[in-house]
């Protein structure tokens, strides 16, 4: 039986967030033994080689002064940012916790578009971003223990990550998809490097370390790739909920492996941030299809 569009869409998009989640949970692993610039900096490297090498092949490379345009420079600076909020945030927090918590991104890039974009919001889905954001406030529990530094960072590096998306639907079409990525990874490994000493210097790595953020690395590009495909293969209504598979993932992962046991505010929290994101996305669609019928 063939494959639908829709079908490879979808595990594309599921592919995806394995290679994204499992990255997370190998950097969280090392977080005992290097500082976030370090890790940056190790990460930055072998990602970089790899991207640059995929653009030369492709034809995506393109003059240094790319770099300095305007939307370029607001996502890389956007993307810096988000990489050490939520790098930092993720040597101080459950790894469920977490990704939990990042299962909000969609809310926040739906709310930055009505917002800065000008995008159309009806009052249905500004209730589901208001009802997003509770479970968000019932993950992290203010005034308890689930209210931490860790986790005001990694809230932080939603909206920052958001800022992210925002521009990258602004961005100039000349400016191909792996051109985008090499100057993030260059500029991430950059500032990185800059970023060691301050957070405590260099500190020695064994090769299990090494080992852990060359699979990252993978990892980062396969999540990178695998997502593009994803949004190109399907319709994006029925493709994008297979974003919270990451959380799947995360759960399992944080189970399995760093022995954590995520509590019941914390469960009914991420289920209520998911639902909230399943209905923006159905709604988005109901909106499309209206649209569409009408200029029909």
């Amino acid at each position: 039986m063939a494959m639908t569009e829709n079908t490879r869409g979808a595990m594309f998009m599921a592919l995806a967030m394995a290679s994204f989640t499992i990255n997370d949970a190998l950097v969280k692993s090392v977080t005992p033994f290097m500082n976030t610039g370090q890790i940056m900096f190790v990460r930055g490297v072998m990602t970089t080689v790899m991207i640059i090498a995929l653009a030369r092949y492709f034809g995506a490379l393109r003059p240094i002064k790319t770099l300095f345009r305007p939307l370029v420079l607001v996502r890389t600076a956007s993307e810096i940012s988000a990489t050490v909020l939520f790098l930092t945030a993720l040597g101080q927090v459950e790894f469920a916790s977490i990704s939990s918590i990042m299962q909000s991104l969609p809310l926040v890039v739906t709310l930055g578009a009505a917002l800065f974009l000008g995008e159309p919001v009806g009052w249905r889905r500004w209730v589901a971003i208001g009802i997003g954001f509770a479970g968000v406030l019932i993950i992290i529990r203010p005034g308890s223990e689930g209210f931490t530094t860790g986790a005001l960072l990694a809230i932080a590096s939603v909206f920052v990550t958001a800022c992210r998306d925002l521009v990258t639907r602004r961005m100039y079409a000349d400016v191909p998809s792996l051109t985008i990525s090499m100057f993030t990874a260059t500029a991430n490994t950059a500032f990185g490097a800059l970023l060691i000493v301050p957070m405590g210097g260099w500190q020695p790595m064994e090769w299990s370390v090494i080992g852990h953020l060359a699979v990252a690395s993978i990892l980062v590009l396969s999540g990178y790739q695998t997502v593009i495909f994803a949004m190109r293969s399907g319709e994006i209504s029925f493709v994008a909920p297979f974003r919270y598979t990451s959380l799947l993932w995360a759960l399992m992962i944080g189970i399995l492996v760093f022995q954590e046991k995520p509590d019941i505010w914390t469960l009914i929290g991420a289920a209520i941030v998911i639902a909230s994101g399943i209905y923006t996305f159905y709604r988005e669609r109901r909106r499309y299809l209206m649209k569409s019928a009408k200029d029909s």
